[in-house]
């Protein structure tokens, strides 16, 4: 039996087990996620199930490993509530071993559901113009990053800048800036004589911030940044902006919003450009 076979019977087998289990998935969520990223991908995930129920496909490339694919199918259920009835998510997670790494459209594809969105959230810095990057750009509608997981900015942007006509992209930093960019956007029309922008931060938050001033503004702002793990600081020609109320987002948070879009951000996009 092939894996995707092998994967459709068994989670045929699960949900028959789960008689009173409502498969209402919405979407399917690939995720890429090396070695590094693998923890951390299963984490981001146990926060989405209950919001978006989905058929989840987790990649786990091992190049060293045998060549082959293992599969593992799983079915978490969440309970309505006020109801008797539950909501079932299907995770699939594939290891990818040896040469497999590089076509794991055979297997995507055919676990894609019909007539619904398809999303690829990839861990790291894509590896631009290989095989297994393609893949996923064609399988999928949307392609989420988070730049902030990357070595190599502000010219990595240039390489992302080139999928744009070819799947909608989605950036978890810069969803990450939005409650700095409503802070900034409340010191308008004075911002518009803006020469300097000073960000403690990640730096590609700081860098979006930057691109996202310049092409709103369509002139050039000179960026200062401090390294931070999280958005700290953000000051104007040395006056510092008043921080957004509340505790930032959470990692499930974010993706979870961005599974929510599913057309091209050119606001994003111009930023990404300008940075």
């Amino acid at each position: 039996m092939g894996v995707v076979a092998e994967v459709e019977s068994r989670l045929a087998e699960l949900r028959a087990r789960r008689a009173e289990g409502t498969r209402t998935s919405v979407l399917t969520h690939v995720a890429w996620a090396p070695p590094q990223w693998a923890d951390a991908a299963r984490a981001t995930l146990a926060g989405l199930e209950e919001l978006h129920p989905s058929r989840t496909i987790l990649l786990f490339p091992q190049p060293r490993g045998r060549a082959g694919v293992d599969a593992d199918v799983k079915l978490r259920c969440f309970t309505i509530p006020g109801s008797r009835r539950e909501v079932c998510s299907e995770v699939v997670e594939l290891r990818l071993g040896g040469s497999r790494v590089h076509v794991p459209g055979s297997v995507v594809q055919p676990l894609l559901i019909t007539d619904l969105p398809a999303f690829c959230r990839w861990r790291g810095l894509p590896p631009w113009g290989a095989p297994e990057l393609e893949q996923l750009v064609e399988a999928c509608d949307r392609l989420v990053v988070d730049s902030a997981e990357w070595r190599g900015l502000p010219k990595a942007y240039a390489e992302l800048e080139a999928l744009f006509d070819r799947i909608a992209v989605s950036d978890i930093a810069w969803g990450r800036g939005l409650r700095w960019r409503a802070r900034l956007a409340t010191l308008w029309p004075e911002i518009r004589s803006v020469e300097r922008l000073s960000v403690t931060g990640p730096k590609a938050d700081a860098l979006l911030l930057a691109g996202w001033l310049r092409s709103r503004l369509k002139r050039e702002v000179t960026l200062t940044h401090r390294s931070a793990s999280e958005l700290e600081r953000v000051a104007v020609d040395g006056e510092q902006v008043p921080p957004p109320p509340g505790a930032p987002p959470t990692p499930s948070d974010l993706l979870s919003a961005e599974l929510d879009v599913f057309g091209r951000d050119p606001i994003y996009e111009a930023a990404v450009r300008a940075a």
